[in-house]
């Protein structure tokens, strides 16, 4: 056949396959194929199997190649592979085309769907209950459909029609919308008539930071806005109310903004979409509705209000297990809060006061602030430290607004580092109600080798700990005398020591306890876990703008405020210079009177005279009286001085302002931690555990669609395709997650829903 003469038979409508066989199709399904010109293949409406046949049979005779034939027909290579391997291994009836779908049957019984609803019901996440139901999240969320007992017919046409119309609403969405204009309401800002313009949006497509609005139900669960209306009340009026603006402080940390500056990197329409504005506060505007919080002076009520509603929030599985056996073991080891220093260095021209910046190794203007976290490391509660204050001072200081904020008189396990190390402190903190996790500081006695034993622990991501361990106890001096027995006064502290080596040097380890019931185990676990804490200042220098400085402005430091003096350090090291020198001297002294001893028997008779005997001990003499003056200097020179006295014109920087500031970062830190357990709780995204920060913050600045409904009271939130279709998927679980929590827009009734497109 491929031998002979082309002939000019071939329809001009065909579609050449290689170069010698066309391909003619009608609009009914029916087709024929040419091989020069004759006609080789035909097939009727409809008939499937006829076509498919010639494709075979083109490439096997040599008529044309693989390629080609693909071409041709509109198939690609593995297609014809397929249909190839189905006709050599059963002929003609292989090529039969075979039941689309699943070809077994159906694992959503009645019964499996009645078990996949109460465990939902049960309030069992989308993963959990397909792990339990043995199916697929897929299966879950049609068992879950209202339509799960229709016909597979019916409900196919159903979600056909469903996204057709989805698909057409799209397409009728303006993109990027002129949102509404507000010139009306800004006029009666301007005249004092407004009190706060209310949130107002514009269907709009392809929103820029439109996944912003992802961040509201977690943002809620923070509890800034309900705080801040409690602490505030309201802003002076004007067109952007309290809500407005600590939502554009939130919202520009999530994307990336956190200072007041960062306001002018975004388009203020795009950012405006978001709140329901026309457009966004510019940055004079940000810094003077904050300053107008600041001179209320209750920045620390409102940091006490959101420790109070943080720790009294249901408690979560702090492992993100679904099984909630991490749940179990925080109820055992009860609240668990971690406090530490952080030192902010200050680059301006003020004088401020030199403190020690242990990342930079050397003393510079700097703030010291003092954190409170939780066992997550989650920050709970910020308040700034006194100038040269210690950490064992602010802990002290910082107790009873711990107390407020806990509420009640459940014991608090508190953990720091050595910088806390105060036995009095310990045994404060031990009346107080506070159980203390701290290292041990100083000098202290290895503990017998036979005292160890090996444990095991495993934590709340499954990871498995193995220690060896002792447990024992000490007795810390107080520094002070019994009354009665003018014997010291002592306080008994649990030490559990761990036993570590590393390139083959041993050494033991000492963590101090006050509390008893505790696994030792969980007491070096829970010490260790106070770097979470470190982890969150890392994060939050990168990320939201821990250190910068929200203001310049200063005021004069107290000059009647008693602080160390310098000068007693100084007259110190003296004296012990002095000691020092005294104790060599005494040292030569006694070496030269024994070399200047009388020879023995038959020997020249020499006698040692006051003389000799002075020249000898003179200089230590001197030394002693040297000694003695430096003791007489050091008694005379005061402790503490007033700081007028010792630096005159130190200024302090404005706290106000930063610690507005720190409220509204730390809300938008848990913010992205709880969006992040989510992703690892109710989501099957497979890179969760590391990946669930980074995909956090892509989702949040994601485009998307803002399609508010009036009528319907909702406001829908429908984001673009992410870049993978695995990363698509989980955040359409996260979506459905979100929108099952029914939150509200702040200062509206519409109600969030949330979705992602399949497809661009």
């Amino acid at each position: 056949m491929t031998a002979q003469a082309p002939l000019p038979l071939v329809p001009a409508d065909a579609v050449d396959i290689g170069a010698v066989a066309a391909l003619v199709e009608g609009d009914d399904g029916s087709g024929q194929v040419y091989v020069r010109g004759e006609l080789a293949y035909l097939w009727g409406p409809g008939d499937r199997v006829g076509r498919r046949l010639a494709a075979v049979q083109l490439m096997a005779v040599g008529a044309a190649s693989g390629a080609a034939v693909a071409a041709g027909f509109g198939i690609d290579r593995e297609t014809l592979r397929q249909w190839t391997r189905a006709m050599e291994a059963s002929g003609t009836a292989g090529l039969l085309p075979g039941r689309p779908g699943p070809k077994g049957p159906s694992k959503l019984t009645p019964a499996r769907i009645a078990q996949i609803r109460a465990l939902r019901e049960a309030g069992g996440s989308l993963r959990a209950v397909a792990e339990a139901a043995d199916v697929s999240t897929d299966s879950v969320r049609r068992a879950l459909a209202p339509q799960a007992e229709d016909a597979e017919a019916e409900d196919g046409e159903a979600e056909e029609q469903e996204e057709a119309e989805v698909r057409d609403e799209v397409v009728q969405v303006p993109v990027l919308a002129v949102p509404v204009a507000r010139a009306g309401e800004r006029s009666a800002a301007r005249a004092g008539l407004l009190a706060a313009a209310e949130p107002v949006f514009t269907p709009a497509g392809r929103v820029p930071l439109a996944g912003l609005l992802l961040s509201l139900p977690a943002l809620g669960a923070t509890g800034l806005l309900d705080c801040a209306k409690d602490v505030y009340g309201a802003l002076p009026d004007g067109f952007y109310g309290l809500d407005t603006m600590l939502l554009e402080g939130v919202f520009r940390a999530l994307a990336g903004e956190p200072r007041a500056e960062g306001a002018a990197r975004f388009a203020p329409a795009d950012l405006g979409r978001v709140l329901g504005m026309d457009r966004a506060p510019e940055v004079k505007t940000v810094r003077r509705k904050i300053a107008q919080l600041a001179t209320q002076e209750r920045a620390a009520d409102l940091l006490a209000a959101l420790a109070a509603h943080h720790l009294h929030r249901p408690t979560l599985p702090t492992g993100d297990s679904e099984d909630g056996n991490d749940g179990d073991a925080q109820a055992e080891v009860g609240m668990v809060l971690y406090v530490d220093g952080h030192v902010r260095a200050y680059t301006g021209t003020r004088k401020i006061a030199k403190t020690h910046l242990s990342r930079l190794r050397f003393p510079a203007p700097a703030t010291v602030e003092t954190w409170v976290s939780d066992a997550e490391g989650d920050p709970v509660l910020v308040v700034m430290a006194e100038p040269g204050a210690s950490l064992a001072g602010e802990l002290r200081r910082l107790l009873p607004r711990l107390r407020a904020a806990v509420g009640d008189d459940r014991r608090v396990l508190a953990g720091f580092d050595r910088g806390g190390w105060s036995p009095a402190l310990f045994a404060h903190m031990h009346a107080a109600g506070f159980d203390v996790l701290t290292w041990r500081k100083g000098p202290a006695h290895d503990v017998p080798v036979e005292e160890f034993t090996d444990v095991t622990l495993v934590d709340e991501a499954g990871r498995e700990h193995v220690w060896r361990l002792a447990d024992t106890v000490v007795d810390l001096p107080l520094g002070s005398k019994d009354e009665q027995t003018g014997k010291d006064e002592l306080f008994t502290m649990r030490q559990v020591t761990r036993l570590d080596t590393k390139k083959g040097i041993t050494k033991q380890v000492h963590v101090l306890t006050t509390r008893t019931d505790l696994d030792p185990a969980q007491v070096i676990y829970r010490m260790g876990s106070r770097w979470r804490q470190e982890n969150y200042f890392r994060y939050a220098r990168t990320h939201l703008g821990l250190d910068a400085h929200d203001s310049y402005a200063a005021h004069e430091d107290d000059p009647d405020r008693s602080v160390p003096n310098p000068a007693k350090r100084a007259a110190h090291k003296d004296v012990a210079n002095a000691r020092a020198r005294a104790e060599r001297e005494k040292a030569r002294a006694q070496a030269g009177l024994l070399a200047a001893r009388t020879p023995g028997k038959g020997s020249r008779e020499t006698r040692l005279d006051n003389r000799a005997h002075d020249a000898i001990t003179s200089p230590w003499h001197a030394a002693q009286d040297d000694l003695v003056t430096a003791r007489a200097v050091h008694a005379q020179v005061p402790t503490r001085v007033r700081l007028g006295d010792l630096a005159p014109g130190q200024q302090v920087l404005d706290t106000e302002t930063k610690l507005v500031h720190h409220a509204i970062r730390m809300a938008a830190f848990n913010t992205t931690t709880t969006i992040a357990r989510d992703i690892r709780i109710s989501t099957g995204y497979a890179r969760a555990a590391q990946e669930a920060y980074t995909l956090t913050r892509q989702v949040l600045t994601r485009t998307g669609d803002i399609l508010p409904d009036p009528h319907a009271a909702t406001l829908t939130i429908r984001l673009d395709p992410m870049p993978t279709a695995r990363e698509t998927s989980a955040v359409a679980e996260l979506c459905e997650h979100l929108t099952a929590t029914a939150t509200t827009y702040p200062g509206t009734e519409l109600r969030l829903r949330y979705e992602i497109k399949s497809k661009p």
